[in-house]
């Protein structure tokens, strides 16, 4: 494989590129990549043939290598194509092509990317602090002994303002928080890309993005545009009809993050017309806040141990159908609680949600001229599935059958305002019209036999690949490729082809799609038919069996015959084409005209198809607010028939939601670890937990290895899947509404921030004192156990004693020094409980996972060196 040269003149785009980014020419056949750093790009590639700055690879492996340079290696990737120059220009000594960048592509602006996550929205993140703010931080953090993250704890708690998109759905939110809360904020939106200022790139600014590029984002600089985009600049990029966007519900710090966001989309896009959907402020105050390293303590969407999906508690719940309730779930979002209390409506809506497509960023497809024929007809088929799963919540609302072991069951008319108020969220009747016409219009059929052929064609290609990849690939190498897996010329070239084989007798479209493709057909029948009719005379005229009318991309319209034919045919057109020694092929003028006109009648059929295409796009396009909405709709329906099904299976129930400062639960559960000890064929031991107004901290002792750790996180757990709208693990469940969970579980040093382990451990329990509140939740486990056990005791009492009397707020608490036990002792709302050691006779034991009111000053950690190994166990008693 040899790449070219790179051009004398490169284009502006390339000429102002940085190291992050990389253009790919399309050259022909192949792809060839320009960046700054070369060599480096070929090596991290291995596949590239490096010349100079430049690498290549072929252009059907295109999106293979974009998932590489901009998903795994972060890179921004300019696709400059090749544009031919209209005829007047050429004549004037204008090239015959002139390169032009089509597309930029980011990690944070992928639209239909073949290697997006699905399950995942792909965010681009803005954030905009207030100039001022960068003053004071530059002050603390160059004042002696400041750290980083203690540095922006301790600024005041000035605005910041976020705005992130997801442009394949259309995706507009905004937020507001504070300097102290934002990697928190950052770690919940995980976003793909962050675009930040270019002032932040100045050394006196670097500890605030030292702070981001800590958790491995991904920083885009840009410079401020020199006219900052308005709130009502924002409107042309939304879509065509936002009735209730209201412009004074932002705060200036969020129209200002959201500005160069837009500002940034625009110039990536290269002035394509974005819709996004009206953007939609989250509040703090209205949501439960859980900070980063809960996010993490807790394993919501990663285990600690290795950053797994599975395991998470996200695993755990997926019980949805769709990708894009899928995303809703992973959001923690949540919809009416009343429809999961139904089985049956519960199993007939998820049959259905099983027959959509991921809506959302099919419509967004359109908005960016995008869509093909198989985005129509999903989205049709989706649209007709909507209108089946209204008639099925119809029937529901109208059935006077009981629900068998429902509680509190809601009576019919409740069921019926229920069902009522969800139709009217859908908008169908525009929709359902749209579908019709995509139906019709489109062949399936056809559709299918076109993809059948792409398939053979990419199989063919990639045999080939495997093959030139294999060896450093050249002009002899190419050569010597076996004839049947060389690629072919054209997409329909073949050896011979009839006149109506191939490709190109393979309409997309119905014949009667429009009158002008229903003529068209019409015409093409009679050209088939007199082709028969002439193909025939031909025959009987020469007197062959042999001969067929075909077309080759080199000799065009022929007639061919073989063996003794050839003879008889040379009698009466003696003038060959080509010929063998069994074969002959030469010109008859009465089909060279047919065959024109056919070739000309199916120009004119494509041209239709893609005009009638163009009129299907331009119907979604018009639809966009109704069909986004309707997404909307069947996302939070798999989300809440998700949660119904776990409730189902787990034996989940349903919990009571007050605004007290309570958490009472009986018999609760750790939904993960609970879910592996039942693959395993074990049981596991249930805990109650009564948190408010006579006890508003538990402090746990026992012995290693009891399940206290397990026991904080399920009872945090239970509070989130609360609030989302999901039933709970525990036989009784009635929590107060939290506003912030905290959880201090677990620590690891910070390379990167030089930190050690106690500091880390010191850092987020200094942040989980100054921000809880007493409406919030906090487990704290083991907190200072990383130094010697007297300042360890001193630590930890400091913290009881700020969460009792400062925080006041529901807190569990478990720890190994005991003492702490009698130095709370006048702690009238701080109970006692612990769990235990079951020893046997014969020196054997087992774990009591049950808490009991009390103290166990034994933590038995010899017990557990004895389980983890006989060597170990033999050392300790040596010792």
């Amino acid at each position: 494989m040899n790449c070219h040269k790179a051009p004398s003149k490169a284009p502006r785009y390339l000429r102002k590129m940085t190291p992050s980014q990389i253009i790919l020419h399309c050259c022909s056949r192949q792809q060839e990549a320009s960046s700054i750093h070369g060599e480096k790009l070929a090596h991290q590639l291995q596949d590239f043939i490096l010349t100079a700055v430049q690498a290549g690879f072929p252009a059907y492996q295109l999106d293979r290598y974009l998932k590489i340079l901009v998903q795994d290696l972060n890179k921004h990737v300019a696709i400059s194509d090749e544009f031919l120059n209209d005829a007047p220009s050429t004549a004037k000594g204008a090239p015959q092509y002139t390169r032009k960048v089509s597309r930029i592509i980011t990690p944070g602006t992928l639209i239909d990317e073949h290697f997006m996550d699905p399950w995942e929205n792909n965010y681009l993140l803005s954030i905009h602090v207030d100039p001022e703010v960068l003053v004071k931080e530059k002050a603390v953090t160059e004042s002696p002994g400041s750290s980083s993250v203690s540095s922006v704890l301790n600024l005041p708690r000035t605005e910041v303002g976020l705005a992130w998109i997801d442009l394949s759905s259309g995706d507009f939110l905004t937020q507001s928080t504070d300097i102290a809360s934002l990697p928190s904020a950052v770690a919940r939106i995980k976003p793909r890309e962050i675009v930040l200022d270019s002032i932040f790139q100045e050394a006196g600014y670097s500890r605030m993005v030292s702070i981001l590029q800590e958790d491995g984002h991904v920083i885009t600089f840009q410079e401020q545009s020199e006219k900052p985009l308005t709130v009502t600049d924002w409107v042309p990029m939304l879509e065509d009809v936002v009735d209730d966007f209201d412009t004074s519900k932002f705060s200036p710090s969020e129209i200002a993050a959201g500005g160069p966001l837009l500002h940034y989309v625009k110039y990536q896009l290269l002035g394509s017309r974005t819709r996004l959907q009206a953007p939609v402020r989250h509040q703090a105050d209205e949501h439960m806040s859980i900070d980063k390293n809960s996010l993490r303590a807790l394993e919501i969407r990663s285990t600690i141990r290795d950053g797994a999906y599975e395991g998470s508690l996200l695993h755990s719940l997926k019980k949805t159908v769709t990708k894009s309730g899928t995303r809703l779930l992973t959001q923690r979002l949540y919809l009416v609680e009343e429809m999961i209390q139904y089985p049956q409506l519960r199993q007939d809506v998820v049959a259905l949600l099983g027959r959509t497509f991921d809506s959302l960023r099919l419509v967004t497809k359109f908005t960016y001229g995008r869509g093909d024929a198989d985005d129509l007809m999903e989205l049709s088929k989706t649209i007709a599935t909507t209108s089946d799963i209204i008639g099925i919540l119809r029937g529901h609302a109208g059935s006077r059958k009981a629900v068998p072991d429902a509680t509190n069951e809601p009576s019919q008319t409740q069921r019926k305002q229920c069902i009522a108020a969800l139709e009217r969220r859908f908008s169908l009747e525009q929709p359902l019209q749209l579908a019709q016409r995509i139906h019709d219009a489109i062949d399936e059929d056809g559709l299918s036999e076109y993809h059948r052929l792409e398939n053979e064609e990419a199989s063919e290609m990639s045999e080939l690949a495997q093959d030139v990849l294999g060896r450093e690939a050249g002009e002899e190498d190419l050569k010597a490729i076996p004839k049947r897996i060389q690629p072919k010329p054209h997409v329909i070239a073949a050896s011979f082809k009839s006149a109506t084989d191939g490709r190109e007798d393979i309409y997309i479209m119905k014949r009667d799609a429009s009158p002008t493709l229903k003529r068209l057909h019409g015409t093409l029948d009679s050209f088939a038919e007199a082709k028969n009719t002439l193909e025939e005379s031909l025959r009987q005229k020469m007197g062959t069996d042999t001969l067929a009318l075909k077309w080759t991309p080199n000799l065009a319209h022929i007639a061919h015959v073989r063996g003794k034919d050839s003879s008889r045919a040379a009698e009466h057109y003696p003038k060959s084409l080509s010929s063998s020694k069994s074969t002959r092929s030469f010109q008859v003028p009465e089909w060279t005209q047919l065959g024109a006109q056919i070739d000309e009648t199916r120009f004119r059929i494509r041209s239709e198809e893609q005009r009638v295409l163009g009129q299907l796009r331009e119907g979604v396009v018009r639809n966009l607010v109704k069909l986004r909405r309707n997404a909307t709709v069947l996302d939070e329906l798999d989300v809440a028939c998700a949660f119904a099904m776990l409730a189902i299976e787990k034996n989940f129930v349903r919990p009571m939601l007050s605004s007290e400062a309570s958490h009472n639960i009986v018999g609760g559960r750790h939904p993960v670890v609970e879910a592996g000890l039942n693959d395993q064929g074990r049981q596991f031991a249930p805990n109650d937990c009564l948190l408010g107004e006579q006890e508003r901290i538990w402090l746990i002792t026992g012995p290693n290895m009891a399940g206290k750790s397990t026991y904080l996180r399920q009872n945090a757990l239970i509070s989130i899947l609360a609030q989302t709208g999901s039933f709970v693990p525990a036989e009784y469940a009635e929590v107060g509404l939290v506003d912030k969970i905290f959880s201090r579980v677990g620590s690891a040093d910070n390379l990167y921030l030089d930190q050690s382990t106690f500091m880390v451990e010191m850092l987020e329990t200094a942040q989980i004192l100054k921000e809880a509140t007493p409406r919030s939740f906090v487990i704290m486990d083991e907190v200072g156990r990383g130094t010697t056990p007297e300042d360890g005791i001193a630590v930890s009492y400091a913290c009881l004693h700020h969460l009792y009397h400062v925080n006041q707020c529901r807190t569990l608490f478990a720890t190994h020094f005991h003492a702490l036990t009698d130095m709370t002792k006048s702690f009238k709302k701080l109970g006692c409980y612990c769990n235990d050691v079951l020893e046997e006779p014969d020196g054997k034991f087992s774990y009591v996972h049950r808490l009991r009111k009390g103290v166990n000053r034994e933590s038995h950690a010899l017990k557990v060196a004895r389980v983890a190994g006989e060597s170990l166990d033999r050392q300790c008693q040596a010792f």
